[in-house]
């Protein structure tokens, strides 16, 4: 397995494990837990950008074309609405 693979999967799992983290947050009742979930939802986002970072740089991972601020501002009132 190559490095880009190796590094794709590993930003594929991450983001699984957020989608996991943010289930059990939601639906967590007790305050410590749901603490805890956030800690280690807040570590895995920091470790999932760093490596977004690498695989950007080694030219691993294309990030979606930039939209004008224009875009970002129609988007945040339609959902706003």
């Amino acid at each position: 397995m190559d490095e880009k693979t190796m590094v794709n999967d590993i930003l594929a799992g991450v983001k699984s494990d957020l989608t996991g983290y943010q289930t059990a947050i939601t639906e967590t009742e007790n305050m410590g837990l749901r603490q805890a979930f956030q800690q280690i939802r807040n570590s895995d986002e920091s470790f999932q950008y760093e490596l977004f970072k690498i695989a950007q740089a080694k030219g691993y991972y294309k990030p979606a074309q930039k939209v004008s601020q224009t875009e970002v501002e129609t988007v945040k009132t339609e959902l706003q609405q």
